[in-house]
């Protein structure tokens, strides 16, 4: 089941999230506190979706989105995150969790969608192109971690069309509530 996140949901998210903080997919090196891991669910929520994913009575992963860049005219494009437990990897619940997440920010008014994925990462690499995100370029040597300095690929997907001025985003909040539980009930 695939349900929006809710600041009760931090210590299980913040579990799966630990687990990459010593490898490169994060460039994050010091783990948040689960308290500031709440804070981050209730702020992203705000404005924009926090996916979990439950499986069994426990959750297993999460997706989120939050804006690109902050000036005004970015305000139609969001970046996106997934995280999965290593025992769910593979089985089509990142799919789940981005196709969901794609749908809900489109009823937000997006048109780009954004993935930042360390190279390499053949699955989150596989994952986006899968679902018809292009490389839209390489930052060379843009962080250093795990004692090696690493690259990083930019992915985009448009996700609407272009052929008029768009209205304003709408935060998750001020969406059509109806549309969001629709979404959220086709998984």
């Amino acid at each position: 089941m695939i349900r929006l996140a809710a600041a009760d949901d931090a210590a299980a998210l913040h579990a799966i999230y630990a687990r990459y903080i010593d490898t490169p997919v994060t460039f994050e090196c010091t783990p948040p506190t689960v308290d500031e891991f709440r804070e981050r669910v209730v702020e992203t929520l705000k404005e924009y979706p926090w996916l979990v994913y439950e499986a069994g009575g426990r959750l297993v992963g999460y997706a989120y989105a939050h804006r690109h860049m902050a000036r005004e005219a970015y305000q139609w494009n969001a970046e996106l995150s997934v995280y999965l437990d290593r025992s769910v990897q593979s089985l089509g619940i990142g799919t789940a969790l981005y196709t969901t997440l794609i749908e809900l920010l489109r009823l937000q008014g997006v048109r780009n969608v954004f993935g930042c994925v360390t190279l390499p990462n053949q699955k989150s690499e596989r994952l986006h192109e899968s679902l018809g995100f292009h490389r839209a370029g390489v930052f060379y040597n843009a962080g250093y971690k795990c004692e090696s300095w690493r690259d990083i690929c930019w992915f985009q997907k448009n996700i609407a069309p272009f052929d008029a001025p768009p209205n304003p985003f709408i935060g998750l909040r001020e969406a059509d509530q109806d549309a969001v539980t629709e979404i959220l009930s086709r998984r």
